[in-house]
């Protein structure tokens, strides 16, 4: 399994991005997505989740601005940033639940590679 990251960039503060995230190999089914990042000299933080039957959370930061979504037929999730804050600058990760081929029964949580966004104000 493979989750592969996309969409980061260089916006002005205000700005919007959309940052996709999608899981190949073999799946058998995905329960939940989730958007970390990192800023430089922070740590990494969990921005929003979504599981398998919708239900999403955002961390209060972002709350508001941040909207995270899925298409399950596409084993595929997206992170839709509105109002971005010179402080929403970071590398962004996506990490999915999967059981596989590889996992059997067990769900098993793997990180894709980061995307950078970059808010300059």
């Amino acid at each position: 399994v493979q989750l592969q990251a996309s969409g980061g960039g260089l916006v002005l503060a205000g700005g919007s991005l959309t940052l996709s995230c999608a899981a190949t190999g073999r799946i058998w089914s995905i329960n939940a997505y989730g958007w970390h990042r990192q800023a430089p000299g922070k740590q990494r933080e969990l921005v929003a989740t979504i599981r398998s039957g919708g239900t999403t959370n955002h961390v209060d930061s972002v709350k508001g601005r941040f909207t995270i979504s899925r298409d399950n037929a596409k084993n595929s999730m997206y992170l839709q940033m509105n109002s971005l804050k010179p402080e929403d600058t970071a590398v962004y990760y996506c990490t999915s639940n999967v059981r596989s081929a590889d996992s059997g029964s067990y769900y098993r949580t793997y990180w894709g590679q980061g995307t950078q966004v970059t808010v300059s104000s």
